[in-house]
């Protein structure tokens, strides 16, 4: 049997979990379709723009000399170069980590990282030889690298994580982070505890069903009063610009708020029909999380609005849907892996 908390509370150092926390980085957010910060990296430090990201868990970045990791002049990107490093450590294993758009491969490696004012020592990383599996999206990304922030459990070759390794070295009180994303505007994401400033009322905290990705467990999903889905599963990922779901279920949805699909399978509406959407609501643990139209929407321009949700067929027993950023923006969000549980509460 999987238990699941349905405890609601502000967690206060008296209770010796988790609390407030200065330590915090900028988010930044490209036309809430990109969220990306900067992470530094050897001795001189060199900045990275890296997405943060819960759906995977290890730390690459592109070294000199990579293939297809941007042009001089579109995309250009940050790449590391071991021999201006003194605190650069060789492993020379093979690294390769597949996402949904693609692959990239490369070397292990070890250098300091900071996080902010949070630094850590030898910690494994790999510099990217190729990342044209990720093909033209990377190329006009406006982020280098990626920092996986997922359970070890995922961890390529079960190398130590940042996460992991910040704990171990007592460079954060707590093994909890939190992200805050704004809404066309920059956000924040603050290691060893949470920003109390960012969200209203208190934290909700739902226990993960298994501690690899950030999956919880997702009562109901109704669209307006009409059940879309029952009794499943989602993935809390910082890492995905949209939410994703069955395509059964998404095509469903689109069809019911009167979004039409394009060739590559996006929906499309007119903005100016977005007012009269239905709610889009989960229900977790026993509350209710609500998305209305303005919520769900990316302005596209021209007039039409992209829906912000697209179609992604897992079969079980993988989660069958992803809150993204779109979630993530309307929820503030507490990762904690000491308790393996994610808290959310509204965003200020």
């Amino acid at each position: 049997m999987i238990k699941v908390s349905c405890k609601k509370d502000a967690l206060t150092d008296s209770e010796g979990s988790i609390s407030d926390s200065s330590d915090s980085i900028v988010i930044k957010n490209f036309m809430n379709s990109q969220y990306y910060g900067v992470v530094e990296i050897g001795t001189p430090a060199k900045e990275f723009r890296v997405i943060y990201d819960t759906g995977s868990a290890n730390l690459w970045v592109p070294k000199e000399g990579c293939s297809n990791c941007g042009k001089r002049i579109v995309g250009k990107k940050a790449k590391y170069d071991s021999s201006d490093s003194s605190t650069y450590e060789e492993n020379g294993d093979d690294f390769m980590i597949t996402y949904g758009s693609g692959a990239v491969s490369g070397v292990w490696s070890y250098d300091t990282v900071n996080l902010g004012d949070v630094e850590v020592t030898k910690q494994p990383f790999a510099e990217v030889q190729d990342a044209g599996g990720l093909g033209f999206g990377y190329t006009i990304g406006h982020f280098d690298g990626i920092l996986g922030l997922a359970f070890p459990g995922i961890s390529i070759d079960g190398t130590t994580t940042v996460l992991e390794n910040a704990q171990l070295q007592n460079a954060i009180p707590e093994p909890v982070f939190s992200f805050y994303l704004g809404d066309n505007s920059d956000g924040e994401l603050t290691f060893g505890g949470y920003d109390s400033s960012k969200f209203e009322g208190e934290l909700t905290w739902i226990d993960v069903l298994e501690p690899t990705y950030w999956l919880i467990p997702v009562d109901t999903i109704n669209v307006g009063k009409e059940l879309l889905a029952e009794r499943t599963s989602a993935v809390v990922d910082s890492g995905t610009s949209l939410m994703t779901g069955p395509s059964k279920k998404v095509k469903k949805y689109a069809a019911a708020v009167g979004a039409k699909p394009n060739p590559a399978g996006q929906y499309f509406l007119d903005c100016k029909d977005t007012r009269s959407m239905p709610d889009l609501v989960f229900g977790i643990n026993g509350d209710e999380y609500t998305l209305e139209g303005k919520d769900i929407i990316i302005d596209a321009g021209n007039g039409q609005c992209l829906l912000a949700i697209m179609a992604m067929d897992m079969p079980p027993p993988n989660p069958q849907w992803i809150l993204g950023d779109v979630f993530m923006r309307k929820y503030y969000t507490v990762f904690d892996f000491g308790n393996e549980r994610v808290g959310f509460a509204k965003s200020l």
